[in-house]
């Protein structure tokens, strides 16, 4: 089990390393971060490692995998587990952790190997080996027109990749040729039909693949070629349901992968070359012993994929072949890794593939994320510009195979409407930017199959003019006013994104500069009479709704809210079942905070005092409620006291408290 303990021993091998290298990378949002550490022994074989070093600001480990994580103030050792004890010369172990800090996040320098300090440097991780090119390689064709001309591309998601009986297994409807009509009349040039094998086909050692399967599979394929689509099949959750086995289970899963490729190969040798196919979605692998053998096993698949393919004949001689990279991770290591690959393959109608989901924190709204922010906006470029440096500038085209936000497996109203619009506008302009071909992943959250309409037109329309040009945006897409009281004037920062502000408008009437709104810079304001006018009767929620136009790109909507601040009341309830009485007054919910009298975290995340939004809690605005759900409580303290502070969007905090005894809880406003 991977855990923080203390007092653990270990053994070291009686002949100590010689030199060693250490890898390490962290990703931190306010209050926490993750890291990741691969160490490289440059010396003599060793049985046994311990890795030490010194945060130099005090950071704290809160939780480990794959390796025993010590520390006595801010000196911090890490020990093997069993099954990565064995370093060889110029083996690597990688590991990783939680962490918390405060003031600041700055990374260890320096790093010692069973005492030996590591002079090798800090760099990334062992490339594979390499292997010979083909003997003759596919004609020189034009991938980066190839790939650009994808753009913008579509996910058929939770539909062939669903582990079921077939396609409605995950509740997608059936796919008609009218379903792909529609997403073609959306203005989609590509589309990504994931599918999963794994339920599909027959035993060892053929693994022959259900006919009714593949020929249904081939005839959806078939329509959306017909269609004009680009389109791209792949082995999709097979690579966590089975090919993740591999570092235990090479032959197996290697005999597995090979003959389900062969298969696919040859029923799609003579397809149009718009079809294109991808060795395997988001690879991973199970007790592997760190990233140089993750690297090793994703080439051997790669490659082993690249020659099925191309001697398969016809049309797959030449065809375009997607590889993506470990866990189709954007960091430097991972497309250094597949870079290496590529380079080894020579083989110029290839694509390098990535997925994109965003900042953590922001993508699932845990920690405060709750804002697109610079962090945020950083992330995204900072990934991006990974990919476009190691591949595009070497004329290697790229796929963002997936982009949206994690929270939107739950819902699309994880994330605050005005902050995923911000997101989404930014993404398409930078991808475009950095010349990414993106593909949308839709399991259903955003176009109905059925209807055919999309199920948030607003930001079907941000996502959409993103491909062509820049919207303009602003600090918030709300004005909350007061229900009592004056009514002032309140000011929101414009992002003209290198548009410019063209006028406020009110269903077809435009406002009046001067009297309604004036500018400033970047700044709008509206007036105080604007507002007056605006809220009427002052009733809670929203009262009108504004448009901010610009000279290109959709128009920003800004709502004009009269509220209160909340109230919530005491209840009684269980561990199972437990709702606050919120009346919400107009406002809504940003997040909630957890702590206990002590001051620390409480419940899920306790690296971070924010609970994440929708696992933690949820808002309820027509019950009348903010749920506290099972998995908060399952990791709250018995018998102490928690304060909840609850953050909504016109600013305003309201405080509560819970206490869990057995499976009771009372919450209370005092």
């Amino acid at each position: 089990m991977l855990m923080v303990t203390l007092g653990m021993t270990f053994a070291v091998s009686a002949q100590a390393a010689a030199g060693c290298k250490v890898a390490y990378s962290a990703n931190q949002w306010p209050g926490g971060f993750t890291a990741n550490v691969a160490v490289t022994n440059l010396g003599d074989p060793i049985d046994g490692w311990r890795l030490t070093w010194t945060f130099p600001s005090g950071q704290q480990v809160t939780s480990a995998w794959n390796a025993t994580v010590t520390a006595t103030g801010s000196a911090v050792t890490a020990t093997n587990v069993g099954y990565n004890a064995a370093l060889p010369t110029n083996g690597t172990a990688s590991f990783g952790f939680n962490g918390s800090w405060t003031g600041t996040n700055t990374a260890p320098t320096t790093f010692a190997l069973n005492g030996v300090t590591c002079t090798g440097g800090v760099g990334p991780t062992t490339a594979p080996p390499t292997t010979p090119p083909p003997t003759t390689p596919p004609p020189v064709g034009d991938p980066m027109a190839y790939v650009a001309a994808m753009q913008p591309g579509w996910n058929l998601g939770n539909t062939f990749d669903a582990v079921g009986a077939d396609e409605t297994a995950w509740g997608n409807p059936r796919v008609t040729e009218a379903q792909l009509d529609a997403i073609r009349a959306q203005g989609f040039n590509s589309i990504r039909i994931p599918v999963t094998w794994s339920n599909h086909h027959g035993p060892a050692p053929a693994y022959a693949i259900d006919a009714a399967w593949l020929n249904r599979v081939k005839e959806v394929v078939g329509w959306a070629l017909d269609d004009g689509f680009y389109v791209m099949i792949n082995l999709h959750h097979d690579s966590w349901q089975w090919i993740n086995t591999m570092p235990t289970d090479r032959t197996n899963v290697l005999n597995r992968y090979n003959a389900l490729w062969t298969q696919i190969a040859a029923a799609f040798k003579d397809a149009s070359p718009r079809l294109h196919l991808e060795s395997v979605n988001e690879p991973q692998f199970a007790n592997s012993s760190g990233d140089a053998q993750n690297a090793q096993l994703l080439h051997e698949l790669n490659t082993s994929f690249h020659r099925i393919v191309r001697a398969s004949g016809g049309n797959n001689a030449t065809r375009m072949l997607v590889l993506p990279t470990v866990y189709t991770q954007t960091d430097q290591a991972r497309a250094d890794e597949l870079l290496a690959t590529i380079n080894q393959l020579n083989d110029r109608n290839l694509i390098a593939t990535v997925h994109f989901y965003g900042y953590w924190p922001f993508s699932v709204n845990v920690a405060g994320g709750t804002r697109f922010d610079a962090t945020t906006q950083k992330d995204l470029t900072d990934q991006f510009d990974r990919v476009y440096n190691t591949f595009v500038t070497r004329n290697i085209p790229v796929i963002v195979g997936e982009y949206g936000l994690l929270g939107f497996d739950r819902h699309t109203g994880t994330i605050q409407q005005g902050e995923k619009l911000k997101f989404f506008e930014f993404l398409g302009h930078y991808a475009k930017s950095r010349r990414l071909t993106t593909q949308l992943w839709d399991n259903g959250q955003h176009f109905d199959r059925t209807t055919f309409q999309w199920r948030d037109p607003e930001l079907w329309a941000q996502i959409k003019s993103s491909w062509t040009t820049r919207s303009g945006t602003a600090s918030s897409d709300q004005v909350y006013v007061p229900r009592t009281g004056s009514v002032t004037a309140r000011s929101l920062t414009l992002n003209l994104n290198g548009t410019t502000f063209s006028g406020l408008r009110q269903g077809n009437t435009n406002l009046v500069q001067g009297t309604d709104y004036t500018i400033s810079g970047s700044q709008l304001t509206l007036t105080a009479n604007a507002l007056t006018r605006l809220v009427g009767s002052r009733a809670y929620g929203v009262n009108a709704t504004v448009h901010a136009r610009f000279s290109t790109g959709v128009p920003w909507r800004i709502d004009v809210i009269s509220y209160d601040p909340p109230v919530l009341s005491n209840a009684t309830g269980s561990t199972t079942a437990f709702a606050v009485p919120t009346q919400f007054r107009g406002d809504q919910l940003a997040t909630m905070e957890a702590k206990y009298a002590d001051g620390s975290n409480a419940g899920p995340h306790n690296w971070t005092s924010f609970k994440e939004f929708d696992v933690a809690f949820s808002p309820d605005y027509t019950g009348n409620r903010t749920t506290l759900t099972e998995a908060f409580f399952a990791e709250v303290n018995a018998g102490s006291r928690v304060t909840l502070t609850f953050h909504f969007w016109s600013g305003a905090t309201v405080t509560y408290h819970v206490t869990k005894s057995g499976s009771t809880v009372t919450g209370t406003t005092a």
